[in-house]
């Protein structure tokens, strides 16, 4: 009877011990602080003590122009403002032959408009249509069985 109760403390001791095991605390939310306290004050914004910037009124015209017949590329630009005012023009040659010009202007009223031209006749060359030649007739006889038709190759060898 001693060894019955002394072998059952033991088995209830063991299992207390191991119990913390079995039980995985902790799992709740995280509380987060909220402060209730105003944020820091700032000072205000010292005022600058440099003088405000002159900006010039803006003037300029340039152009530009490319005429490369080797590569094809043929295009030119021009472009003037004065004040807030800008006209401008490009042109370009397309590979269909024509010429693209663009006339723009820009203002603060009106904002940017553009003119998009075409120049002369899109060339477009024939086109050519390649027929796949007609295929023959396998003159193999098929499968010798029923059966899938594909395969695996065998880990250590070559195709049968």
């Amino acid at each position: 009877m001693n060894s019955l109760l002394s072998l059952l403390l033991v088995v209830i001791a063991a299992a207390a011990c191991h119990a913390g095991a079995l039980y995985h605390g902790g799992h709740h939310y995280v509380d987060y602080y909220v402060s209730t306290d105003p944020p820091p004050a700032t000072p205000p914004p010292t005022p600058s003590h440099y003088p405000p910037l002159l900006q010039a009124h803006p003037h300029y015209n340039y152009d530009y122009g490319v005429h490369d017949l080797h590569t094809g590329d043929v295009k030119n630009k021009w472009e003037t403002r004065d004040g807030d005012v800008v006209k401008g023009s490009y042109s370009l040659h397309e590979a269909d032959g024509t010429i693209r010009q663009v006339d723009y202007t820009a203002d603060d009223h009106n904002g940017f408009n553009a003119v998009v031209k075409k120049i002369g006749k899109a060339v477009h060359p024939p086109t050519v249509h390649h027929y796949a030649p007609a295929l023959r007739p396998a003159l193999g006889h098929g499968y010798a069985y029923y059966g899938s038709a594909y395969a695996h190759k065998p880990y250590g060898g070559l195709y049968y």
